[in-house]
């Protein structure tokens, strides 16, 4: 039965207003208040007792009864101060908001669960705790039965109406008592027999209302599957489509320009480096299409992979483009192309946003006739007025910064189905690796160049700047240079951080007087900014102060120190991102980590995994656990669904698991002909998130 088609209103003691407020949280069926699911459960058992507090009591759950209530005025301000009971000792709960609403809303000799984390002050006490009523359950109506009780997601317009976690029971009860044997099942029984999953039916009674910890567990086990499982058919859909695409773009050969290119090279390519031009090379002459990532951590050289399968396919007659995520990216690629493809008669043509009128409509026409042979951009190059003659690669670099619909974009400018090539900097944590990028073939690149040394990291507290300034210009003295990364481009009134305009006018003017410096940042014209980084690079200016347009890409060998300011306020991959801007030559180069003195505990533990590890994938992982996929990708990625209960890091076998069984299925039954609940579900819940789904 289609429960996503009939409307909450139809719930008893639903009226227009709770309505109203249940659509604004996204509940406008009865199929969304089945997957509203619990945030959290309490266990009667398991209940903590007052008495047995303790400093170090972490967040915990007590059921007690409220016994009296006092205001305070502090000023203007009321303060609510309540006394709760459990039996074995008394803890109060203070409001500084909400007031009114709480002092009416709770009663004397009534029982709550109260949530939070107790401090002893004069006493245990709580500040603005998560708190619900515990009622008794209505007669007929069997919201509690065994002694796991389910808390739900709440907000403050929930509490206007009095919604709580009791309310929302009632309301899913009520659902499953009416439409409970009416739930299909829309994942193949072979599946679920297969892998010992419980029904749908049986998922959602129980994640609801488990009558223990055995059941909750293999109901939720069987939601995640589902989560998992679209998704893994949706890339297994997009890489079967890819494979019987009809290949126009063919090669025959490396050709004689890549010949010329690789014996001009300056340095020998690692084996690494070997391998991965060897995988490309073979795709590009196969009958498929390549949709391939290359992932390699900072410094690794993949950038010459990537030019040295460009100039393969501009040696057989085609065109190629590279989108980077920045204009300095994209134009240190523009130059660097130029460079080692001098003297092998191939026109290269940048293109980015800000460029003046006439240049831009020379570029657009050498694009479009022909002229161009490689072209390098931003996300110029998935304009409307773009057109390519011939089309053959698309290289999508730092990839985790772009959306597969922006990569769809540039694709579909080729008048023939183009191979594809991403690269990334950011080490993906294994489960990522199956999920946002699932549907493509991956190469590694696991070493470094020749000669490179490890880079040696350090942890500063703001009271020591001056040893390190010091240690800059000792460098300085002996020819190096410098980067100095500052978090923002002008001061926070929200953020109590130096920012790099205000770092850069003062230390030109104290700490570097006499230096040659230089300020960079996101807000500058291009040319500008190709300016600053050619007098950088030629070691006109000693010292760069920018902000993180230089986390990828940049290349100045001679730059052995980056210092970065505030270190606790980036990312652990952003900050290694930017920590592989130095060690690009022989020399000994240094990252030093800036940090508050009155830096958190956590926030310094966070530190010392940069400071003990030059692992990519490592720090990726924690970074991944610390901020979730949207964060660490630094955007979402689109056309990826939410997940309400998998976790892409922890569920990594239940990923393999459902990544086999959506294979396979496809493998069998690539349009889903024999399955058309499943069909017809992916069709209306992901068809228009996600490229190249195509499910007919």
């Amino acid at each position: 039965m289609k429960l996503d088609t009939i409307s909450i209103s139809t719930i008893k003691k639903i009226g227009p207003k709770r309505e109203k407020i249940l659509n604004g949280a996204g509940l406008n069926t009865i199929s969304d208040l089945l997957n509203y699911y619990p945030r959290k459960y309490i266990d009667r058992q398991t209940i903590t007792k007052i008495r047995d507090f303790t400093e170090n009591s972490g967040e915990i759950t007590i059921v007690v009864k409220l016994y009296s209530k006092k205001i305070f005025k502090k000023g203007n301000r009321e303060i609510l101060n309540i006394s709760f009971t459990d039996g074995s000792g008394v803890v109060s709960a203070v409001w500084f908001k909400g007031v009114s609403f709480w002092k009416s809303k709770l009663k004397e000799n009534e029982e709550y669960i109260l949530s939070g984390k107790p401090k002893f002050f004069n006493g245990w006490q709580f500040s603005h705790p998560v708190l619900e009523k515990l009622e008794n359950a209505t007669e007929g109506n069997n919201t509690k039965t065994g002694r796991i009780i389910s808390l739900y997601p709440l907000n403050q317009l929930f509490n206007t109406l009095n919604i709580d976690s009791n309310t929302i029971r009632k309301y899913v009860f009520d659902i499953l008592q009416e439409y409970g044997n009416k739930i299909d099942d829309i994942i193949p029984q072979q599946i679920l027999s297969d892998n010992r999953l419980v029904t749908y039916q049986e998922a959602l009674e129980n994640i609801h209302f488990p009558e223990n910890d055995e059941v909750k567990k293999m109901a939720i086990r069987r939601l995640k599957f589902d989560e998992l499982f679209y998704l893994q058919l949706i890339l297994a859909k997009r890489k079967l489509n890819i494979s019987k695409i009809k290949k126009i773009n063919t090669i025959s050969n490396a050709g004689e320009k890549t010949k010329l290119l690789y014996d001009k090279l300056p340095f020998e390519l690692t084996d690494a480096q070997k391998n991965v031009v060897k995988d490309i090379y073979n795709d590009l002459k196969s009958a498929k299409i390549m949709n391939r990532m290359v992932q390699g951590d900072v410094g690794s050289g993949k950038t010459i992979v990537a030019l040295l399968a460009i100039v393969i396919m501009v040696s057989n007659g085609y065109q190629a483009a590279i989108m980077a995520p920045t204009e300095i990216l994209a134009e240190q690629h523009y130059l660097g192309f130029k460079k080692f493809c001098e003297d092998l008669d191939i026109n290269i043509s940048l293109l980015k946003g800000k460029m003046r009128k006439k240049l831009k409509d020379e570029v657009l026409g050498n694009i479009a006739n022909g002229v161009s042979n490689i072209i390098v951009g931003t996300h110029a190059l998935i304009q409307k007025n773009v057109e390519f003659q011939n089309l053959g690669l698309i290289v999508v670099d730092e990839q985790h910064r772009f959306g597969v619909i922006q990569r769809g974009d540039l694709i579909k400018k080729a008048k023939n189905p183009p191979n594809i090539l991403v690269m990334t900097a950011t080490p993906i944590p294994r489960t990522l690796s199956l999920s946002v990028y699932g549907d493509l073939d991956v190469s590694i690149i696991n070493s470094l160049p020749k000669g490179r040394k490890t880079i040696k990291t350090g942890i500063r507290y703001s009271h020591s700047l001056d040893k390190v300034y010091n240690f800059i210009i000792k460098e300085i003295k002996e020819g190096r240079q410098a980067y100095i990364v500052y978090p923002l481009i002008e001061k926070s009134e929200k953020l109590d951080i130096q920012a790099a305009v205000e770092g850069f006018e003062d230390l030109q003017h104290s700490h570097f007087y006499g230096i040659k410096m230089a300020i960079l940042h996101g807000k500058m014209k291009g040319e500008e900014k190709e300016e600053i980084m050619k007098d950088f690079k030629a070691n006109k200016t000693k010292i760069l102060i920018s902000t993180t347009v230089i986390e990828v890409g940049v290349d100045v060998p001679n730059a052995t120190i980056m210092l970065i300011m505030n270190s606790e306020r980036f990312g652990l991959s952003q900050i290694h991102q930017l920590r592989g801007r130095v060690g690009r030559g022989s020399q000994q180069s240094y990252c030093i980590l800036n940090v508050s003195d009155e830096i958190k505990e956590e926030s310094m533990e966070r530190m010392k995994i940069l400071e003990q590890s030059a692992d990519g994938f490592k720090i990726s992982e924690e970074d991944f656990k610390l901020r979730g996929p949207g964060e660490f990708f630094g955007q979402k990625q689109s056309g990826m669904p939410d997940f309400k209960l998998a976790n892409l890091l922890w569920d990594y076998d239940l990923m393999k698991l459902a990544r086999k069984e959506a294979f396979k299925l496809l493998s069998k039954d690539p349009y889903l002909s024999r399955h058309p609940d499943l069909r017809n579900y992916m069709n209306k819940n992901y068809k228009d998130k996600v490229e190249f789904l195509e499910i007919s």
